[in-house]
């Protein structure tokens, strides 16, 4: 009997994820554990693997919107039969061609293949189906929709004329080049994607928390000097400034546990582990992928993690527990020559770290002036949970771990 691909719960809270592309065709093999298709949701795009050996039968759901648990494709023994296809290929299906009948909607043998030219080719004339009804993918309804374009005037390319995504990416860029030499100086129309979408929600919650800001320097000389002789132990893993922060923040949110902190409805949630953060630029978006337990992991393993999640990032390639369970985050800056900045709360978290660039300044030392490699740090705390007292304690501590870092590692 054939195995259903339902969509899957990636994530708490998710309900809905939307489909990018399929990295199977319909006839194709396929591996249990193997990369299915990729999904979109509010956190991340990640690869679904299948859950089945087979053939991949049929694809129910080609792309676009579907709720968790609905039925996005087969997976059996080639040549198996399979329930009729819902009316229009069930949605986001491309309608299948008519059989030698011309029955509506029926489903095409499992591994034949539209040829090239024809999905290739468009339409001589934009499709006008004769029960009324336009013909098109969700997905590209809703790129329709986000830039503007009238779906009755762009040829559809898919099955029977159906508009996909690729057929709205044509006009929208043949209109643009139409448009160009009149409207020079036109803003440039970038759709929100779920997980930009996801930041601003977050970021629109976070402005709603009363939050103060506490900001102390730190002397960096004798985390340099570690720093440079860890390398030269072990030069295949590059121990950094945030790998020696996350370290010693997770050991500071063990000393003061008001600050590795939730606010709740009814109480406070003081977390029994430090699960910190780290802010990464990616190209869907900032993300906040975490390393568990920090405080119980050595320099060398934090780094070896953090080295791993920022590359899978930076490649879209993270997990959706890869950015759960975080209790603190580190956003740094640094790296940008950024000298001292502030960062906003990542709620439901009660505190955030914002990381300048370590600089040289002329500091007084034994009653004279010394240039030191100066880092700020500026902490953001969630009033709520958090007062000023612990907050400071807190930052007092990792000051001192920072300056004296034999005394934390």
């Amino acid at each position: 009997m054939a195995t259903k691909v339902i969509l899957p719960r990636l994530g708490q809270g998710m309900e809905s994820g939307t489909i990018v592309r399929w990295l199977k065709a319909e006839g194709e093999p396929v591996r249990k554990g193997e990369p299915l298709f990729e999904l979109d949701t509010d956190k991340v795009t990640q690869e679904v693997e299948a859950e089945a050996s087979g053939v991949l039968l049929r694809i129910e759901v080609r792309e676009g919107e579907v709720p968790v648990g609905q039925t996005v494709a087969f997976i059996g023994a080639e040549g198996e039969e399979l329930p009729a296809a819902a009316p229009d290929g069930g949605a986001g299906r491309p309608a299948a061609p008519a059989g030698p009948a011309g029955a509506e909607g029926a489903a095409p043998p499992v591994g034949e293949r539209e040829p090239p030219a024809a999905r290739e080719a468009p339409a001589a004339e934009p499709a006008q189906p004769s029960d009324g009804r336009l013909k098109a993918s969700p997905l590209a309804r809703r790129l329709a929709r986000e830039r503007g374009l009238d779906l009755a005037a762009i040829r559809g390319s898919g099955p029977e004329g159906r508009i996909v995504a690729e057929d709205v990416e044509r006009a929208g860029a043949a209109t643009a080049a139409r448009v160009a030499p009149l409207a020079a100086g036109e803003p440039e129309r970038r759709p929100l994607s779920n997980v930009r979408r996801a930041i601003a929600r977050r970021l629109g919650e976070a402005w709603q928390v009363p939050v103060f800001q506490l900001q102390v320097s730190a002397d960096m000389s004798r985390v340099n000097a570690l720093l440079a002789r860890l390398r030269e132990r072990d030069p295949e893993v590059r121990v950094t400034v945030t790998d020696v922060l996350t370290k010693v923040c997770a050991q500071a949110l063990m000393r003061h546990r008001e600050v590795n902190a939730e606010f709740g409805a009814d109480a406070i949630l003081l977390h029994p582990t430090a699960n910190v953060g780290l802010a990464v630029a990616a190209p869907q978006g900032l993300v906040v992928p975490v390393i568990r337990a920090a405080e119980r992991r050595s320099l060398r393993e934090i780094a070896a993690l953090r080295s791993e999640l920022v590359a899978r990032a930076r490649e879209n390639r993270l997990r959706a527990e890869d950015l759960e369970g975080g209790t603190f985050t580190i956003s740094n800056l640094g790296m940008y020559g950024i000298e001292r900045f502030t960062a906003v709360l990542n709620p439901p978290q009660a505190a955030i770290v914002a990381v300048g660039a370590s600089e040289e300044r002329v500091v007084p030392l034994d009653g004279a002036t010394a240039v030191r490699p100066m880092l700020t740090l500026t902490g953001t705390f969630d009033h709520r949970a958090v007062d000023g007292a612990p907050a400071a304690a807190f930052l007092r501590t990792v000051k001192e771990s920072l300056e004296e870092p034999g005394l934390a590692l």
